[in-house]
């Protein structure tokens, strides 16, 4: 990109929902800057943006990708980020880094549940920001809905600055509002344009826009206000002040609109881009803190100042292994240098240093204060850590990362991928940190947890094509667990005589429930020597044993209390494993008679949907055994918060989707252990019966 000056460097990610037009604009703009010698399209797959094979099968951008132009003396990093609730995590991470965001505004649908969410994120990493209304071309196109959308939905102040000449297929350009110039477009996809005035039929309009406009921008700062006031009007120059203060200030949001798709009013909406998202400068100092001394430490964007960055993506790849992709905050970066990872206090040697175009990488010999760049095979750093100068360390704070919504259990297909899944997901989890594995220590099973149904399925094909290692998704086993309701008191004698040394062990024992969440606990309550003190742990470990193996279902016993009060030995044949089969009697005696009960999990969980929506999802929840807990109204949706038994919301990712047209989120995690009523759980225990048979 050649070497430009921090305060002609604009970070900008594109961000909105799925099928908003993200990806087809990051190649127009790519395309008009001159980057690109031909316009790709998603549906052909011939995107440079979307290059991952899972990406063209789908159609829809899975990860963000990142390149970079050049437009009238600015140098521009565009991340093209996901909109896919699967994907969106991605986007968040990539927002931690960046200087301000184009967000797009369907003309068909308007604003969506993922916009909501992106445009949530912009307010709290405060990224400036400016709207295009995109699809401009298409059928029941609307520019003025989607304002209004935009303002009723996200509560933003929008003001339109290009009025569109006409729309679906008589779309032919754009008027812009501040020079009252019109920029006729060839429908060719070349973008060529030709600039004239404004026809007759849309003065009026252009100047009624035009008036509100001025009133809106004269806002933006007091002497803008005073002027204003007197005058009645602004000049050209004080309106493109006002829009930039504005912008930056985020007194309002300024709207574009075009195609993407048709390469119309992208050149117009590069010039506003340089205008009025902010760089590096604008943005100011960034605060972090020291590792050493846990003070806050400040660094201005500024190549005087000590060397800091934050990796905000890392992608996997089996030929050139680990990407670290990262925003540099401070000071300059040279290739072949040693540097310090605050997050992990460890040093990294940095090779070559790349600017990422697409799926391709351009070596570069540094890199200053805003720029964004990639280093290959760092040996410790993951996503959200903080490289900077080892003699003045400091640490930002990455994005929080959003939590799994969705868990299956995942089956390797031969023992060759049973021996190489586990180096090959975690490679997979260094570039996605919405991905989790864990074994659960009950089910034995191995259980991948992610952002939906789709984000699985797209990690299990990207196993297979870049580890060659084949899995199985199924739906994972419910971890019930079991407890008991009543105290009592059994013995639990073995005796065995055949021949030789015998075997006796006799102990006297009283089960007792405890509250939830307690576990296992034993008391020694033994008086006057009756067991003896070594085969004291012997029962304890056989009642523990067996409380494993369950009772009603074979799921482990829990929340239950065993105290030891009275037994007898023999001085020759007892052992600690005659009374650790002992303890195991007396447990299963005790539990024929302790009224035991099934637990299943459940989970709390937070969901969104659009209001029109909402009677319908908490019937569901309610046909799902569930207890809505609380309802909170957000703008165009509500937030469902409810507790709800795991096993009915095993598949709840594709029941939601499909429930909401793909508008509704949610969020679950963990919650308590809770019985399982009467009728439902003779259905488990036959069930566990029959396998245990089968089995047999």
């Amino acid at each position: 990109m050649g070497k430009y000056e921090t305060a002609k460097l604009r970070n900008l990610g594109i961000i909105a929902h799925g099928g908003a037009g993200k990806t087809s604009l990051a190649e127009a703009l790519l395309f008009n800057a001159g980057m690109l010698d031909r316009l790709g399209r998603v549906d052909d797959g011939t995107s440079v943006m979307d290059f991952e094979p899972e990406e063209i099968k789908r159609k829809i951008t899975i990860s963000s990708s990142l390149h970079h132009c050049e437009w009238n003396g600015y140098a521009l990093h565009v991340v093209d980020t996901p909109g896919y609730g699967n994907f969106i995590a991605d986007t968040r991470s990539c927002m931690r880094a960046l200087g301000g965001a184009v967000v797009i505004l369907s003309a068909i649908s308007g604003v969506k549940v993922q916009t909501e969410e992106v445009w949530e994120w912009a307010n709290e990493f405060e990224l400036p920001r400016i709207a295009f209304v995109n699809k401009m071309d298409r059928e029941r196109a609307s520019f003025f809905r989607a304002i209004d959308d935009m303002e009723t939905t996200l509560g933003a102040k929008g003001v339109a600055v290009q009025l569109p000449m006409g729309a679906e297929e008589n779309f032919v350009g754009v008027i812009d509002l501040v020079k009252m110039k019109a920029y006729h477009y060839q429908r060719d996809l070349s973008g060529n344009f030709s600039e004239g005035e404004i026809p007759a039929e849309y003065l009026e309009e252009a100047k009624r826009l035009r008036e509100r406009m001025v009133e809106t921008v004269a806002e933006a700062y007091d002497s803008l206000t005073e002027k204003f006031l007197e005058q009645g009007d602004l000049t050209e120059a004080e309106l493109l002040d006002g829009l930039r203060v504005g912008t930056l200030r985020y007194t309002f949001t300024p709207v574009f609109c075009g195609s993407a798709l048709l390469n119309i009013g992208v050149s117009q909406l590069l010039d506003y881009i340089c205008h009025c998202l902010p760089s590096p400068l604008d943005r100011g100092s960034v605060i972090g803190t020291n590792p050493k001394t846990k003070e806050l430490a400040e660094r201005k964007p500024a190549e005087s100042e000590p060397f800091s960055a934050l990796v905000f993506k890392t992608t996997s790849d089996p030929y050139t292994g680990k990407i670290s992709v990262f925003r540099i905050y401070s000071g300059v970066l040279n290739a072949d240098s040693t540097i310090y990872n605050s997050s992990r206090d460890s040093s990294e040697r940095i090779g070559q240093i790349f600017e990422l175009e697409g799926k391709k990488q351009k070596p570069t010999k540094q890199a200053v204060a805003g720029d964004i760049v990639a280093v290959a095979k760092l040996k410790e750093t993951l996503t959200g850590d903080t490289l900077c100068d080892h003699d003045h360390p400091i640490r930002y704070e990455p994005a929080v990362p959003l939590h799994p919504v969705i868990s299956y259990a995942i089956q390797p297909k031969t023992k060759n991928d049973e021996d190489k899944i586990h180096g090959a997901l975690q490679r997979l989890m260094e570039e996605d940190q919405t991905l989790e594995m864990h074994r659960d220590p009950q089910t034995k099973e191995h259980i991948i947890s992610g952002m939906g149904q789709v984000h699985l399925e797209v990690v299990v094909e990207k196993l297979k094509r870049k580890f060659g290692v084949e899995v199985e998704l199924k739906t994972p086993k419910v971890p019930y667990l079991e407890t008991i309701r009543a105290s009592v008191k059994v013995q639990g004698k073995y005796k065995k005589q055949s021949g030789g040394r015998g075997q006796y062990g006799d102990c006297w024992v009283e089960f007792a429930p405890l509250p939830r969440g307690e576990g296992f606990r034993f008391e020694d309550k033994v008086v006057g020597g009756v067991v003896p003190r070594q085969y004291i742990p012997a029962v304890e470990k056989g009642i523990f044993d067996a409380a494993q193996e369950g009772f009603l279902a074979g799921y482990p016993v829990v929340d239950f209390k065993a105290a030891l009060y009275d037994g007898s030995f023999h001085t020759v044949d007892s052992s600690e494993m005659a009374f650790k089969i002992a303890g195991s009697m007396a447990f299963k005696k005790g539990l024929e008679s302790a009224k035991p009960v099934l637990l299943e999990p459940i989970m709390k969980m937070k969901i969104t949907v659009p209001e029109d929506n909402m009677g319908d999802i908490i019937g569901d929840l309610n046909s799902r055994r569930g207890k809505v807990v609380g309802v909170e109204p957000k703008a165009n949706s509500q937030i469902i918060r409810a507790v709800v038994p795991m096993a009915e919301v095993l598949a709840y990712a594709s029941d939601l989707r499909s429930k909401t047209s793909d508008r509704g989120f949610f969020t679950m995690e963990f919650s308590h252990y809770e019985e399982v009523p009467t009728h439902l759980a003779q259905k488990i225990v036959s069930e566990s019966a029959a396998k245990t048979k089968n089995a047999h």
